[in-house]
């Protein structure tokens, strides 16, 4: 079960590193994943995993924080 875990939980990361460049919200989906891992590599008895990967997603939602809010079509100014 918990190899099951730590495969959904990359791949699910992998999946939205792969589509950030769509918007901020993957970026964010991204860090999630990071943690996801994180808790996968604690679990496992392999903290330094844990431990990159907690900071992977420190990274991720930092850079999710500065990254503007894309305007939808109907809100640009003309």
């Amino acid at each position: 079960m918990l190899t099951a875990f730590g495969a959904a939980a990359v791949t699910f990361m992998m999946l939205m590193y792969a589509l950030e460049k769509r918007g901020r919200g993957f970026i964010f989906a991204f860090g999630c994943g990071c943690l996801l891992s994180s808790a996968y590599g604690f679990a496992a008895g392999t903290w330094p995993f844990g431990v990159v990967e907690a900071i992977w997603a420190g990274v991720a939602f930092n850079r999710w924080r500065q990254t503007p809010e894309e305007q939808s079509p109907s809100a640009r100014p003309e």
